[in-house]
């Protein structure tokens, strides 16, 4: 296993960095949460259509770089370091992972080339347990040669501007995978109001709704769900992991700076141990994060990289709250106030421990698998 970064991944990851730094600094992330599609329009153009950022893992094949899931976790951590808000997750994390691990190649050659070059926008549905996608609310029956939809979603990432949904929904055998394009007549999408608003979710009620293609390789179906849903975990660590960091590093600057009794308080012992045991815990979960992306790259069996991507997700879930937690108590007074940064950090650690699992269910998962 690699775990030393290569020259182009060192390279797209400082690139990210670069970018992020000015495009997604607090004011712009402040910005684009008040705003009514809840992004920059020109931060998503710079990442699709410059940077390349949506074709980095898509095969050479659908216009993609053809890279992996280590470039990808390199992105996604700079992405939560400063809570990037755009499609990106929910369009190439979610949307583009789930077509690449079990679409057919219909679909794989009408969605993957747009998703590249950042023409097509799109969405799916991100499970709250830790069977993610093993059950569906989505019905699917077929009329003559078209498949026609009815159900509901209870929160789906960025519904309210994406063009695409692919969601799961039973079938006569078992469940299929679908392309729903969201301006089809019979379906309604309602914001919600949430508590972290970097990151917009709606619910999505869908009443015999024609989906434009059903998507999946029938035979890959129950396998490789599994597989994208552990990288989408793999993907939600990552940024969790550089969120993390981005709470260490506001902790640091801050009690650098701010004075009592005389002297700035990061000389005091108590705060010297809270921060060192923040950076012990954001390493370790460094570790697992880029362990469980080199052992993606090299393919493992799916029992495998379902257990390293868990571990890797309850692990970056678990770290990111108690980072978050520790920066608002070392801010002091003012670290739950609207001006400083450490509560849109702590908002989005609530959230995000939920995603695909919280860590008591995948740790009870793991168990089982073990025992």
């Amino acid at each position: 296993m690699q775990l030393a970064l290569t020259e182009d991944q060192t390279m797209i990851r400082e690139a990210a960095q670069s970018y992020l730094a000015d495009a997604s600094d607090s004011a712009a992330v402040r910005r684009a949460m008040a705003s009514e599609q809840g992004f920059d329009s020109k931060v998503w153009q710079t990442i699709a259509e410059e940077l390349g950022w949506c074709g980095v893992a898509i095969d050479e094949a659908y216009d993609g770089l053809g890279l992996g899931a280590t470039e990808l976790v390199h992105i996604q951590e700079q992405a939560g370091y400063r809570l990037l808000c755009a499609p990106f997750f929910s369009t190439v994390c979610l949307a583009a992972n789930l077509i690449q691990a079990l679409g057919s190649e219909a679909a794989k050659s009408e969605y993957l080339p747009k998703i590249a070059v950042g023409e097509l926008r799109a969405t799916a549905p991100m499970s709250s347990v830790a069977d993610a996608w093993e059950s569906t609310q989505i019905k699917a029956s077929k009329q003559q040669d078209q498949w026609l939809l009815s159900g509901s979603l209870n929160r789906v990432a960025d519904a309210q501007t994406a063009d695409l949904l692919f969601v799961f929904a039973e079938v006569d055998q078992g469940v299929g995978l679908f392309a729903l394009p969201l301006n089809t007549e019979g379906i309604k999408v309602s914001p919600l109001d949430t508590w972290d608003a970097t990151r917009r979710f709606s619910s999505v009620e869908i009443s015999n709704a024609a989906a434009a293609m059903r998507c999946d390789e029938a035979d890959l179906v129950e396998k490789s769900r599994k597989r994208a849903a552990a990288t989408t975990r793999l993907f939600i660590a990552a940024e969790q992991l550089g969120a993390a960091q981005r709470c260490l590093d506001l902790t640091v600057e801050y009690t650098s700076e701010r004075k009592q009794f005389g002297r700035v308080i990061a000389g005091f012992q108590a705060v010297k141990h809270r921060c060192a045991q923040m950076m012990v815990q954001v390493e370790a979960l460094r570790s697992a994060v880029y362990g469980a992306a080199a052992l993606a790259a090299e393919n493992p069996d799916t029992v495998t990289l379902e257990m390293e991507c868990a571990m890797a997700k309850a692990l970056a879930s678990d770290t990111l709250f108690f980072c978050a937690s520790e920066a608002i108590q070392l801010h002091g007074g003012v670290g739950f106030t609207w001006e400083y940064d450490p509560q849109l950090y702590f908002k989005r650690a609530r959230a995000s421990k939920q995603w695909m699992g919280d860590p008591s269910a995948l740790r009870a998962t793991l168990a089982d698998a073990l025992l």
